[in-house]
């Protein structure tokens, strides 16, 4: 994975996990509010730009491939699958702690 492939991945999954653990429930049930939807998918969508920009020979970015962007899907969606079932175990284990 390039540099550039690499921030789009971490910002896309680090900013984009904020809608799985703002709620002990299923994130799909309780829908954040516009300001923080907006937020989050423009930091993501700016983050997924930066490397086709010319600030991109600057931070080191090359931009990655098209089918990085499909594998990039699977990866997030993956991700915060995960975080979701970790998020329940702890509920359940702790919830009364």
């Amino acid at each position: 994975m390039s540099r550039g492939g690499g921030f789009v991945e971490s910002l896309a999954t680090q900013t984009l996990v904020i809608f799985v653990i703002r709620t002990a429930g299923r994130p799909w049930q309780s829908w954040p509010g516009a300001g923080l939807a907006l937020g989050v998918c423009v930091c993501a969508a700016t983050g997924a730009v930066i490397p086709f920009t010319p600030l991109a020979p600057w931070l080191g970015f090359t931009p990655p491939p098209p089918l990085f962007f499909a594998i990039l899907v699977l990866m997030v969606v993956t991700y915060l699958g995960l975080v979701e079932i970790v998020k329940r175990w702890f509920y359940r284990r702790y919830a009364g702690a």
